[in-house]
């Protein structure tokens, strides 16, 4: 059976970091937060970003899920525009789907968002479906995502591979005894990603094809 391949988005397929931080930004602007620095904000490319703002306002639901509103209403506007594709990776994924892979994405990021993004890429309809975080944040972890990948494409965890930057995809392949590629062209480190279970490390999609193989 031809690997099930199941894609992060942001830091995998896009680089998204002017929409994603200029959103944080703006959002701690309007509740009157003091600005964050571009180094304390990269380790929020991955995570829930409702996790990200409880920890913020320390623990403070309310607060977080007012943060998570103008978030996504900036988002909404015109930061799920504000990225770009990494080089090379529309022609990864036409290779990979003409090899007969079955193709997903993945992703914390709000799935209506998500949705949105890959409707709009010229490769996005390569892939069978995207799972993303539920409105209400109650599917948000990589391991949910993850099974509701595996549930809707009616595959098992033995037929598919995570690829994804940060430590979080790796954690949710490993919580399913699932395959987990790290990719060094995002926001994660190789030693992160080895620390959280990859399989495999690669720095380009070359690489990736090649691990692939």
């Amino acid at each position: 059976m031809t690997q099930a391949l199941f894609f992060d988005l942001d830091g995998t397929l896009i680089d998204s970091e002017p929409g994603i931080l200029g959103g944080i930004a703006h959002t701690l602007d309007a509740l009157g937060h003091p600005p964050l620095s571009r180094e304390a904000l990269l380790p929020w490319i991955g995570p829930p970003l409702r996790d990200s703002y409880e920890a913020l306002f320390d623990g403070d639901r309310a607060r977080a899920e007012q943060a998570v509103a103008l978030s996504r209403e900036r988002y909404d506007a015109r930061g799920w525009r504000e990225h770009s594709v990494y080089a090379d990776i529309p022609e990864t994924i036409a290779t990979l789907q003409a090899a007969g892979h079955r193709l997903a994405v993945v992703t914390s990021k709000n799935e209506g968002f998500a949705r949105r993004i890959l409707d709009a890429l010229p490769f996005g309809a390569a892939f069978e479906t995207v799972v993303g975080a539920s409105d209400d944040g109650t599917r948000r972890y990589k391991r949910e995502l993850i099974a509701e990948a595996l549930s809707r494409l009616a595959l098992t965890a033995a037929d598919a591979t995570m690829i994804g930057d940060r430590r979080y995809d790796m954690e949710g392949a490993r919580q399913h005894g699932m395959r987990g590629i790290g990719v060094l062209w995002g926001f994660g480190a190789a030693d992160e990603l080895r620390a959280a279970g990859a399989d495999v490390v690669v720095e380009s999609p070359a690489a990736l094809l090649a691990a692939l193989g």
